[in-house]
């Protein structure tokens, strides 16, 4: 394996590892939602025990050890408030919408992220690219389907979700751009969520049956995976040239929620799918035309 990815050029091998991120967190979203009636703090904290370990693990067998950049303090703080509160709407938003549909939403975050960089970064988009995040944005409504000019109440927190990403991820780039090395993040962004989920634990944990404790092990081990694997992508690669690719997780989330969970999204849905995919697809395209803008780069 490791000689096969060694032959592989840099592209081919970020491809490969973010196809393998979005089947890691297919797996993952899929593990949280069949553990069932579990409180969503103490999905976060499974979700996350094990990233700290393995990060943790892998940043102690570094030469810098745990060493965090000064200028960095600041950036690791918002990506971690972020991010938390991110993956905290996303697991709430899992439990009570169609998991395609909540994966979706989630992956609205490249938009967003696209967004707060002009603001936080002066990276500005183009015309556009302003009206790809607009038409994205018209696909989610698709998939929320408000009704009377509001949207309900888990597809407008599953919405949130890819607001608290995409704004870490900004966060993520601008620390890759400070040489901040991505373990450091990784293991922070874990620890924090672990650690805010505590108290939750200690004074109002739900009894676990042994299979709700193995789904939920499963999903933090699939989701270590998943950020290691997507971490190792934007490494190797450009994220204008992969980046389109972690939009399969909704294709394999889809299939989960078919086969085990009996779910079959509606044709507005479907739409929605499609209109997303297809501004990925045209971003993405944009992007690898000479002097065309990159993508921000980020993990979940």
């Amino acid at each position: 394996m490791i000689k096969v990815m060694n032959s592989l050029s840099k592209k081919k091998k970020g491809i490969l590892f973010i196809l393998m991120a979005a089947f890691s967190f297919s797996l993952m979203t899929f593990f949280v939602r069949f553990s069932g009636d579990v409180p969503t703090m103490e999905k976060c904290f499974f979700r996350n025990l094990p990233t700290v370990f393995i990060s943790g693990w892998l940043l102690a067998r570094s030469p810098q050890k745990f060493h965090i950049k000064r200028e960095s303090y600041g950036g690791i703080l918002m990506r971690c408030v972020f991010g938390a509160s991110g993956m905290i709407a996303n697991f709430w938003a899992i439990d009570h919408l169609a998991l395609p549909d909540a994966n979706l939403l989630n992956k609205i975050s490249p938009f967003f992220a696209m967004i707060l960089s002009a603001w936080l970064l002066k990276e500005k988009p183009t015309r556009a690219e302003w009206g790809l995040v607009f038409t994205a944005f018209a696909g989610a409504l698709l998939v929320i389907k408000p009704t009377a000019g509001a949207a309900s109440l888990p597809a407008l927190v599953g919405l949130f979700s890819g607001f608290g990403a995409g704004t870490a991820y900004t966060f993520v780039h601008k620390l890759g751009l400070q040489g901040e090395r991505g373990q450091v993040i990784v293991f922070c962004f874990s620890l924090f969520t672990v650690l805010l989920c505590s108290p939750y634990l200690i004074f109002s944990m739900h009894p676990l049956t042994p299979f709700q404790l193995g789904a939920l092990m499963c999903a933090g081990f699939a989701g270590a995976g998943g950020q290691l694997a997507i971490t190792a992508a934007y490494q190797a690669a450009p994220a204008k040239e992969i980046s389109v690719f972690d939009y399969t997780q909704v294709i394999f989330s889809a299939v989960w929620g078919f086969f085990f969970l009996d779910e079959l999204p509606d044709r507005w849905s479907v739409l929605g799918y499609i209109i997303i995919g297809a501004v990925a697809v045209v971003k993405w395209r944009l992007a690898n035309r000479p002097g065309g803008p990159a993508e921000a780069a980020a993990g979940e």
